[in-house]
């Protein structure tokens, strides 16, 4: 960004010593045009009535108290006392840019940037023939860019970008000769990029930035010899790179980012454009090599080529850019996963200015050579990450005093994390994840004060969370998911008052989860799921109160869910896997937030709320806990005005296996079953309903399918025909059971169970419905419960196709 401005100011210096010499010249036409002093002050008058009163007093000079020439930002000439200059840039002022402006008819400058004018630009600008000097950047004007500026033939400096300006960009500017810079970024602007542009030909800065033009560029621009300054970037350009580009020798700033370009780059273009210093083509899809020719730019400072589909290997020469302080080639397909993909960076140490690497997500392969330890000791930024890397973290690393961020996840490294990682005391990123790192991690990484990120998930680390890490106090990103790690989760770490995300996830850690994880203000996530933690859920989480993601299933809490009713910023919750008990609150029917929420595998009982995510069950989950009641009616919870029995009798587990014997005529054809032969019988002993446990469905996971079978049965044995449900009822409820009951649970075993075709999950697993028994990716079972012939069929009867008894 500071090149950038370097260059337009150097391009508006040579700009202005073309206007100076004009004074002369103003003092002849002055003695022609009617419009005296008066006109002017009227003028500027007209414009402060324009703008808005809350800012107007910024403006108070401009009164007849001063002299027209001592007013705010007001400019004259030496002798004719006329308006050649208003400089109102950065006054923040409000309002519209009043068409008596175009009365200044000796002004030659117009500084309006970095307002907050809104509307569109007066026709009447176009009056001002003199004007040499034009910037409306950085306010809130739109329409049309006006073709009346073409008349303005003096013009050398025409800046309207960020703004609001919409369709093309008219061609009449190419009429503008003298035009020495041109700047409309950051605007709406559509359309192709016109050919008259080409006409420009003292032009030496143009920039279109960040616009919605398209097309590909016109052959045209290849006159524009003295251009500097080049910037399409973030458009919509389409065509091979733009050939007349080639012809620009003079280029120091080319940016065509962000478009859609293709084909593959000269082999000999760093000969072409020799005087480069910052080259950016990312984004766009260009294929092929990298021209080796790019080493020839001495001076190029910035190489940035990053997001397309470049191929092959990255040139050794590149350690001749002495100069070179950027390198980013990350996300192309360099590389051959092979051992010499690599060898570029121990070139690379001869770039003794270079501050950024980045040549992420690429095909690079080989072993992570010794020599990474001498690349620039001014390195602050150095990206290996997502690429096929082999072999451990030198020692060496430590020589990169000055890096601030580390990216070499997802490879394929191994070893220990050397205890020198913690003399890079200017550390703010380390990003490790994905890896096949062991050892335990090393207690020095403390000593980084600066560490905002650490990312070490999906690794093999063991041992202990170094306590160490408490002294990070500036540590927002704590990632430690998916490793072997034992022991406490440290005080320590609860005492970081920056700490957005903590994640020790999957590992083995054991003990409570302190009571003072309520004093992380900021915490946003915390997910501390599937260890080994215990005791109760610490009340003080609801002090939490930026909380929105809160993982805590798969370890074994206990007790009820804490008052967590300010935490109305949730948006996932999951307590599911543990050994909670008490009531599902009634505050988290309030949560307006809430995404996904999970309690099931708990021991939850009592009423379960119908109102806010609780009426959604694609988003929420209790299945697991058998003692709940009420609900939407498609969870199938028994009322909870009905007492029901905590544990299952034998007599129970029959009839619901009647019922479930029933429900297998529905799932092979429900027509059949509707055709039995039709017997009234009537219930004869109620107390069926209640008895001694039977170990045979006793398990924790048929515990949860039998509760919703149990209610339908309940429901087809009630003793008055007022009372029972239809047959039809039955059946569709039934179905209702084997479509929609879908449970999160952990690793799994089956039994066969009794004589029937029931399989029983023993163990927990990670998906359960009641449609087939299959494996997915690796880790899912769905539980078969189509057949289940464990009673004698004829024991389910209809009188009508609109009853159901059962026997």
């Amino acid at each position: 960004m500071g090149f950038t401005f370097k260059v337009m100011r150097l391009i508006l210096v040579s700009a202005f010593l073309v206007i100076v010499p004009f004074e002369d010249l103003d003092m002849l036409c002055a003695q022609t045009i009617r419009l005296t002093e008066e006109t002017d002050k009227q003028a500027l008058l007209e414009f402060k009535a324009h703008v808005s009163e809350t800012n107007r007093v910024v403006l108070d000079s401009w009164n007849d108290s001063l002299p027209l020439c001592m007013w705010t930002g007001v400019k004259c000439g030496s002798k004719h006392r006329r308006v050649t200059g208003v400089d109102l840039g950065g006054l923040k002022l409000t309002g519209i840019v009043s068409p008596f402006i175009g009365n200044l008819s000796f002004l030659r400058s117009l500084n309006l940037a970095d307002n907050f004018f809104r509307g569109a630009i007066p026709f009447e600008v176009g009056n001002l023939f003199r004007l040499q000097y034009l910037n409306m950047s950085n306010n809130f004007l739109g329409g049309a860019l006006p073709v009346v500026l073409s008349n303005c033939s003096s013009l050398s400096s025409l800046d309207l970008s960020s703004n609001h300006f919409e369709q093309g960009v008219p061609a009449e500017f190419g009429s503008l000769s003298k035009l020495v810079l041109l700047s409309l970024g950051r605007n709406n602007l559509t359309g192709k990029f016109p050919a008259s542009l080409g006409n420009l030909t003292s032009l030496q800065m143009l920039d279109i930035i960040y616009n919605q033009m398209d097309g590909e560029i016109p052959g045209s621009i290849a006159r524009l010899k003295q251009m500097v300054f080049f910037r399409i970037a973030l458009n919509k350009f389409t065509g091979v790179f733009p050939l007349p580009i080639y012809n620009m020798s003079s280029l120091v700033f080319l940016s065509i980012t962000g478009n859609s370009f293709s084909g593959s780059l000269r082999p000999d273009f760093g000969s072409l454009l020799p005087n480069l210093q910052i080259l950016y083509m990312g984004i766009n899809n260009f294929t092929g090599s990298i021209p080796e020719s790019l080493s020839n730019i001495s001076n190029l400072q910035q190489l940035d080529i990053p997001s397309n589909h470049l191929n092959g290997k990255i040139p050794l020469s590149f350690g001749r850019l002495r100069n070179l302080l950027r390198l980013g080639l990350n996300n192309n397909s360099l590389g051959s996963y092979s051992s010499g993909d690599l060898d570029f960076l121990g070139a690379m140490a001869n770039c003794t200015r270079l501050q950024y690497l980045n040549v992420g997500m690429n095909k690079l392969g080989g072993q992570l050579p010794m020599s990474i330890a001498n690349l620039s000791t001014q390195l602050t930024e150095l990206s290996l990450g997502i690429n096929f890397i082999s072999g451990s973290i030198p020692h060496g690393i430590a020589n990169l005093v000055r890096l601030q961020a580390l990216d070499m996840g997802e490879n394929l490294l191994t070893g220990k994390l050397p205890p020198s990682f913690g003399e890079l005391s200017e550390l703010r990123k380390v990003l490790l994840y994905s890896n096949q790192l062991s050892g335990e991690i090393p207690s020095s990484l403390g000593n980084i004060t600066w560490l905002t990120y650490l990312y070490l998930i999906n690794n093999t680390f063991e041992g202990s969370i170094p306590s160490s890490l408490g002294r990070c106090s500036y540590l927002l990103d704590l990632n430690l998911g998916t490793n072997k790690l034992n022991g406490s989760i440290p005080h320590e770490l609860m005492e970081l008052p920056s700490l957005i995300i903590l994640n020790v996830s999957f590992n083995s850690l054991v003990g409570p989860l302190r009571e003072d994880v309520g004093n992380l203000k900021f915490l946003l996530g915390l997910d501390v799921s599937y260890n080994k933690l215990s005791g109760q859920i610490p009340s003080s989480l609801g002090n939490c109160l930026s909380l929105e993601y809160l993982w805590l299933q798969g370890n074994s809490f206990v007790g009820s869910i804490p008052d967590m009713r300010r935490l109305t910023g949730l948006r996932f919750l999951d307590l599911s896997k543990n050994n909670l008990s008490g009531t599902i609150p009634e505050y988290l029917a309030n949560f307006s937030k809430l995404q996904n929420l999970n309690l099931s595998m708990n021991n939850f009982e009592g009423a379960v709320p119908t109102e806010g995510i609780f009426g959604n069950t694609s988003a929420m989950s209790i299945a697991g806990n058998i003692n709940l009641c009420g609900g939407i009616p498609s969870l199938l919870l028994e009322p909870c005005s009905v007492e029901l029995p905590r544990k299952h009798s034998s007599s129970v587990k029959k009839i619901i296996a009647i019922c479930v014997s029933s429900a297998r005529r529905l799932f092979v054809g429900p027509s059949d079953m509707l055709h039995q032969e039709r017997r009234a019988v009537d219930i004869t002993d109620q107390s069926i309903l209640c008895g001694a446990d039977d170990p045979v469905l006793g398990v924790e996971m048929v515990e949860c399918l039998s509760q919703l079978v149990y209610q339908v049965g309940v429901r087809c044995s009630e003793e008055s025909p007022v009372d029972r449900i239809s047959m039809a009822e039955a059946l569709r409820k039934l179905v209702s059971v084997r479509d929609t009951f879908i449970v999160a649970v952990r690793p799994f075993s089956l039994k066969r169970v009794n004589s029937g075709d029931l399989w029983m999950l023993m163990e927990r697993s990670d998906t359960v419905s009641l449609h087939t028994v299959e494996r997915e990716n690796k880790k899912r079972l769905f539980v078969y419960i189509e057949k289940l012939p464990l009673v004698v069929p004829d024991q389910v009867f209809a009188s009508s196709p609109y009853d159901c008894h059962v026997k």
